[in-house]
């Protein structure tokens, strides 16, 4: 039986620079027992320590190939379940802290989907005529809905290819939980704005009427990245202004209205190829997290290009910023004296379930 662990009491005061020593001391220890996974929104202490770094789709096809014992997620929780689903039963995915959570996953519930469910079925027979798609950023227990009925994970990076699979199996897609990546994606499928209507977890049939969801292709969940939003289409028009030569990337979790007068849309993968890939001297306005436009803009800053973060208020994401150095320290130290904590394990029956949406969306990507 696994004694005591060792509190974090003794880190929750260490200063980061005595924290970064003893995470590079516990990671030369563990060897290939340990990787440590980072998305790109990661703080840049903690970002610094990864062994691999990614979008959610190359994370959840990486964590599927990793050899290690100890998947230390550096993400959300979302992302350390995908680990735990996707990697061997004998490997173990953990998160430094377990309050990095997503607001956006929040917006889903297991119950509210399988209500929507029920009231759609008072319209028509969703299982014959609705595939269910989740993004990613959900819970383990709605990929596990969406494999239970037909349905599939998307990431920003394949939402489109998923989109095209989707109605090949059915004629209507219900969408969750972000709203603009769905509306996006159909659109830039050719699917009319009118076609895609909004469904209200908090009101009776969505709040919409029985026509409506007759005509609709995709029903899109009321929820959104608390991120993104804050991100406006004057925020690119003050940019155009200034240099007219200028050129505009954002990422499809943003509004409709700032993805149209963007110059190019993508996932935090494209985002970085796109800009890194620019000729020199170039300038870009880069709509997401901050933490990878300022990483992004010291790297291609001997280029002569300039990047700029689209807000002129700090937006990062505040739960991805919970993993510091403090809890890596605190979690691989653990690790060293064969104690795991923060464990992060699917429960089987959801874990297989989940598993076949996952799947699905790994071949079809």
């Amino acid at each position: 039986m696994q004694t005591a662990t060792i509190s974090f009491d003794r880190f929750n005061s260490l200063a980061d620079n005595d924290a970064a020593e003893r995470i590079r001391a516990a990671k030369a220890k563990l060897g290939k027992d340990v990787v440590l996974l980072c998305h790109h929104y990661q703080r840049a202490d903690v970002y610094a320590h990864a062994d691999i770094t990614g979008d959610s789709l190359k994370l959840s096809r990486l964590a599927s190939q990793a050899e290690a014992k100890h998947i230390v997620f550096c993400g959300v929780h979302f992302m350390a379940e995908v680990a735990d689903i996707l990697s061997r039963p004998e490997q173990i995915s953990i998160l430094p802290d377990l309050a990095a959570g997503c607001s956006m996953a929040d917006m889903a519930s297991l119950a509210k989907v399988e209500r929507a469910w029920r009231e759609l079925s008072a319209v028509l027979d969703p299982d014959e005529k609705v595939t269910p798609v989740t993004y990613i950023n959900s819970a383990a227990d709605l990929k596990a809905f969406c494999g239970a009925h037909g349905g599939i994970v998307c990431t920003s990076s394949n939402a489109p290819k998923i989109l095209e699979w989707s109605f090949a199996q059915r004629e209507k897609v219900l969408f969750f939980p972000d709203q603009h990546l769905g509306r996006w994606s159909g659109y830039k499928m050719g699917i009319p704005l009118d076609e895609m209507v909004i469904w209200n977890p908090d009101l009776e049939q969505g709040g919409l009427t029985r026509e409506q969801i007759a005509k609709a292709k995709i029903i899109l969940w009321h929820g959104f990245c608390s991120v993104h939003q804050m991100f406006q289409p004057k925020d690119i028009i003050k940019f155009r202004n200034q240099h007219p030569d200028g050129f505009v990337i954002s990422h499809p979790e943003c509004s409709f209205e700032v993805c149209k007068q963007s110059d190019y849309i993508g996932s935090t993968e494209t985002i970085l190829q796109t800009v890194k890939a620019a000729p020199p001297n170039t300038r870009w306005l880069v709509g997401t997290e901050l933490n990878l436009v300022e990483r992004l803009a010291q790297e291609v800053k001997h280029e002569g290009k300039t990047v700029q973060f689209m807000a002129s208020t700090i937006c990062m994401c505040s739960t991805m910023q919970r993993i510091d150095p403090q809890h890596l320290a605190w979690t691989l130290e653990n690790l060293v004296e064969g104690k795991v904590v923060n464990q992060i394990s699917v429960p089987e029956h959801e874990a297989k379930l989940a598993k076949i949406s996952l799947e699905r969306m790994l071949a079809v990507s």
